[in-house]
């Protein structure tokens, strides 16, 4: 493309050098630029894209986005305020604007958006869409999977994969945007349809600092890139039980479909069950009602289904699709996932690593045991917290799995280049509060007559510990990595799934 027509809607400080010229790619990391390239100077948290323009232009970049540096020609460098913003809009305009050629929905929140984009996958395909999904578990569409190694791609590799979807027929696209995506402009430029907001706690605060900036990041889904959005019938979603449901929707200046177990929602439901084999409801909106039966489990999904009928009925989907989509998802890798087993025993795999969820998902599993038929079965979560991450949750992870539960075991989640053992330490005081017994190796047998702890630092040998003491009708909550199949142990990835771990713990009782 010439590069004068790829710097259309660019806020652009200052050009040095020739305009018409042909660009043969895009790149932000100078070790894939190759000869003909735009080179885009990206400020990281780790390094500065700037560092690297040398190279880029040895490597034999074509021309420079950039928001400092020498005023130099060959090649042409263009100097803008904000090349994340500049880098979003010249990937849009290379691939064609592939946004506004699909419907495109974006959900954020807290807890709750995979299996959310999960509901709304299925239910968009029974509407006869061809679907793509852009989340933490995968990026997929057609036959095709890809791995994501972050929930929201980086903006060059998101215009190029909305692109790779439009040729290969997709329709609808379900993307999961993440605080980082919206704080680092991943998304700007994107013409969103219909955006949805599921909820809002305390979480990575290692990056955001405080918990307004957190939310800000958020609120940008709404009050910026679905404002920007040329597309008509445009509408928002939220959460009206969630504490901030409403202020994130503040200057929203479009439809809002609000859900919630209040009456005055619009889309809500009555005539709740739950079970471990499931829950169903009747679900009340503006388009009429309709009963459902879903595989999924707990109150929290409860909300992530009246979330996707919220912004399905935004859509304009009929009833019958909506009902069809709940009903025929089975479930969620690494959400609350069940280990099927002949012991009688309960075992969980969940993603759960924040408080809020830890909360959501240990309460709804103590109600079910306590409304069970035989009102029996003990309540075991495993559980760590990840190192470089936020550490103001690891005591209030603690404080809440104590609470629940009548045996804690408190392991190892991605340590990464933390102290493993300090990362437990950390944790371990939120049990000060309740206060908790704590057990050791080889004493631990007599923890059903009392509430206790047990630190076990290998989280292969605490899933197998969870497990050995188990008996029918307990339930074990494998909290913390869901769906990964790796450990981050210093900077290395190393093989490890707590469902293949929880089944092999199974085979050895």
């Amino acid at each position: 493309m010439e590069l004068k027509k790829l710097l259309e809607g660019i806020e652009i400080q200052k050009i040095t050098g020739e305009t018409l010229k042909e660009i043969g790619g895009i790149a932000y990391h100078s070790k894939r630029m190759e000869k003909g390239f735009l080179f885009a100077a990206l400020r990281g948290s780790e390094a500065d894209g700037h560092q690297f323009v040398k190279e880029a232009i040895q490597r034999g970049a074509e021309a420079i986005l950039l928001e400092r540096g020498e005023e130099l020609f060959p090649p042409t460098r263009i100097f803008v305020p904000n090349s994340r913003q500049a880098l979003a809009q010249v990937a849009s305009n290379f691939y064609g604007n592939p946004s506004s050629k699909i419907h495109l929905i974006g959900v954020t929140g807290t807890n709750g958006k995979t299996t959310t984009t999960y509901l709304l996958e299925s239910i968009f395909r029974k509407a006869g869409h061809e679907v793509g999904v852009l989340g933490t578990i995968n990026y997929r569409f057609g036959q095709k999977e890809m791995s994501a190694p972050n929930t929201t791609p980086e903006s060059l590799d998101l215009q190029r994969i909305l692109s790779e979807m439009v040729s290969e027929g997709v329709t609808c696209v379900i993307m999961e945007v993440s605080s980082h995506a919206l704080d680092l402009d991943r998304v700007f430029g994107c013409e969103f349809d219909g955006v949805a907001f599921t909820n809002f706690t305390l979480d990575h605060l290692d990056y955001h600092k405080t918990l307004e900036h957190y939310f800000e990041s958020k609120k940008k889904l709404f009050s910026d890139a679905l404002m920007r959005s040329p597309k008509a019938g445009r509408f928002a979603v939220t959460n009206r039980d969630d504490p901030r449901g409403e202020d994130i929707v503040e200057g929203v200046s479009l439809p809002i479909l609000r859900y919630g177990m209040s009456s005055s929602c619009d889309i809500t439901a009555e005539q709740v069950t739950y079970a471990f084999e499931g829950l169903s409801c009747r679900i009340k909106t503006p388009k009429g009602s309709f009963s459902v039966q879903s595989s999924l489990i707990g109150g929290f999904n409860l909300y992530n289904i009246l979330a996707a009928v919220a912004t399905a009925i935004g859509r304009g989907l009929p009833l019958e699709a909506i009902k069809e989509g709940i009903e025929g998802l089975s479930g969620v890798s690494g959400r609350f996932e069940k280990v099927e087993n002949r012991e009688g025993i309960h075992v969980i795999v969940d993603y759960a690593h924040t408080h809020d969820a830890m909360e959501r998902v240990l309460s709804e599993l103590k109600n079910m045991l306590r409304h069970s038929p035989r009102k029996e079965g003990k309540l075991i979560p495993v559980f760590g917290c990840g190192g470089d991450r936020d550490r103001t949750k690891r005591p209030l992870m603690g404080e809440v799995a104590g609470r629940y539960s009548d045996l804690t075991i408190l392991t190892s989640d991605n340590p990464r280049t933390e102290d493993p053992v300090a990362i437990m330490e950390e944790a371990e005081k939120g049990f000060q509060s309740i206060p908790l017994e704590e057990w050791h190796a080889g004493e631990v047998e007599g923890w059903r007559s009392k509430k206790g702890y047990l630190k076990v630092l290998d989280r292969r040998e605490a899933i197998r510990t969870a497990i050995r003491l188990a008996q029918p009708l307990d339930t074990v909550l494998i909290a913390g990595k869901g769906h990964e199949d790796y450990q981050i142990i210093g900077k290395k990835r190393v093989p490890f799934d707590d469902r293949r771990e929880a089944r092999r713990a199974l085979e050895e009782r």
